[in-house]
């Protein structure tokens, strides 16, 4: 029988409602009453570094989290981390960006707390430990388990705000799915080069790119000694001519600006001509990431600055 550590990080899985229909966090995770279940797939050890709700996660849990799966990377089979969903994704696909091991690392949690109807924390927790224990799940990067799916952490978002379907790898599709009977992966991940340095105090905003944006927000960054910008522009990758002042501002300070698309599918492209177009932002010399959303981006723009990666450098890192 293999061995896994399971981390318990809070979140929605660890919560129960109230009579008012208020979900607030317990001292003890209920999933961890359910030994009996638990001990039929492997041999588990469990522990909780801290509780905190999906918002409240931050670079120095994520870290935390790091650091434990290194230490004990040698004594278990694999590891299952429960989390809150709101920020699931940015933890995983960070992890994935810096933590190197071949043994699988799952992440998975919950849309409804423990002792709500149709509750399905426990049977996401099952499907985990399931995937992390399958032989095929070597060497596939971190990976999230959900809904009876297993998603890559560079692809998974959510997508909906309370639905138990709500992760989805736009673009892609699953990694692999989870039936009852056993697990089935479709193909196997491009891994990505792992950095392992985080740098907390680097400072990397993201913006939202929309119609009749101004400079005003790129020119307090500009003067603010930001470290790096994510901006999820229009379309194929474009930006009002309005915004390009501010745009000009920071890239003569030699900020680094990580283009990618506000759109749900597709990625950006240096196609248009025009002010403000893709291919005058190339022009620039503004990054164009290679599928990213602009939360992961933001991620990765943050391990680059962390590794002191500029220019021709930081470009390859972000069309790998």
């Amino acid at each position: 029988m293999k061995s896994l550590l399971v981390i318990h990080t809070g979140g929605t899985i660890s919560m129960s409602e109230d009579e008012s229909n208020r979900v607030s966090t317990n001292d003890e995770n209920p999933i961890a009453q359910h030994q009996n279940v638990i001990e039929r797939y492997a041999e588990i050890d469990e522990m909780m570094p801290f509780n905190v709700p999906s918002p409240h996660m931050n670079l120095t849990h994520v870290k935390t989290l790091k650091s434990l799966i290194e230490q004990y990377a040698s004594r278990y089979d694999g590891f299952v981390i429960t989390h809150g969903t709101d920020t699931l994704e940015e933890t995983a696909y960070l992890l994935d960006l810096t933590v190197a091991t071949s043994k699988p690392v799952i992440l998975t949690g919950a849309m409804r707390s423990s002792n709500e109807i149709g509750s399905d924390g426990l049977y996401n927790f099952i499907s985990a430990i399931r995937v992390a224990i399958h032989d095929e799940s070597y060497d596939k990067g971190v990976m999230v388990v959900f809904n009876d799916e297993i998603h890559t952490a560079r692809n998974v978002t959510k997508t909906h705000t309370s639905n138990t379907n709500t992760f989805q790898s736009p673009n892609h599709g699953p990694l692999g799915v989870i039936t009852k009977s056993g697990i089935l992966f479709h193909h196997k991940p491009y891994r990505q080069e792992v950095l392992t340095t985080i740098d907390e105090s680097l400072n990397v905003a993201l913006i939202k790119a929309h119609m009749g944006m101004g400079s005003e927000m790129l020119s307090y960054y500009a003067h603010n000694n930001v470290d790096g910008i994510v901006i999820e522009a229009l379309g194929q990758g474009n930006l009002p001519p309005t915004a390009m002042a501010g745009l000009n501002e920071c890239l003569e300070k030699d900020i680094p600006v990580v283009l990618v698309s506000r759109s749900f599918n597709g990625i950006v492209s240096a196609v248009y001509a025009y002010e403000g177009g893709g291919h005058q932002l190339h022009q620039k010399g503004v990054i164009f990431s290679n599928g990213l959303n602009g939360q992961k981006a933001r991620l990765k723009l943050l391990v680059a600055l962390s590794q002191q990666l500029a220019n021709d450098d930081l470009r390859i890192y972000f069309n790998k």
